[in-house]
């Protein structure tokens, strides 16, 4: 006679997912998904926010890099169940001089890169007003001295821009940083 298998209570749920509440730019939204998915997957495909762009799923390029709690993260490394109970903001939830600042510099060519870039320099901004340094801090006793080209291209080194737009981009982020 065959012993019965046992399973655990989530295995009885559809395709053994897990219920969670994540909170999008400022908006609950309930999803039921596997544990497994990521932070991005969750966002584009079971939330439709595409703003959030899909490049190299490694973490190696930005282009997936939204803020959560104001601290950015490359969404395609996070799974989605870390994320309950958090502040997750996506370029679609963003209102920010830096968009503007983007445009007028011409801080994009395609525009692939630019929401993780946005969202990358908001973070960016918020750590270096905390007083954070970078490998490119001249002096540790005041890293929140005035962000220079070089400060502001080591901080941004994460985000790739396969147009080159990086003037655009350096020359956007010192502007707001004024």
């Amino acid at each position: 006679m065959a012993t019965p298998t046992r399973t655990s209570p989530r295995a009885n749920r559809r395709n053994d997912t897990v219920e969670i509440e994540l909170r999008i730019n400022g908006s609950a939204q309930r999803l039921d998904i596997s544990p497994q998915v990521s932070l991005l997957d969750a966002l584009r495909e079971y939330l439709g926010l595409t703003g959030t762009k899909k490049g190299c799923d490694q973490g190696a390029c930005g282009a997936c890099t939204v803020l959560a709690d104001g601290q950015r993260i490359n969404s395609c490394l996070a799974l989605a169940v870390q994320y309950q109970g958090r502040e997750i903001t996506t370029i679609e939830g963003v209102d920010h001089p830096l968009q503007a600042e983007f445009v007028r510099t011409d801080g994009f060519q395609c525009g692939y890169c630019t929401p993780g870039q946005i969202c990358s320099a908001i973070g960016m901004l918020a750590e270096h007003k905390e007083g954070a340094p970078s490998a490119a801090t001249e002096d540790l006793a005041t890293p929140s001295g005035e962000l220079d080209d070089a400060e502001i291209r080591e901080r941004m080194s994460g985000n790739l821009c396969r147009c080159g737009a990086y003037n655009g981009i350096v020359s956007a982020i010192k502007e707001v940083a004024k």
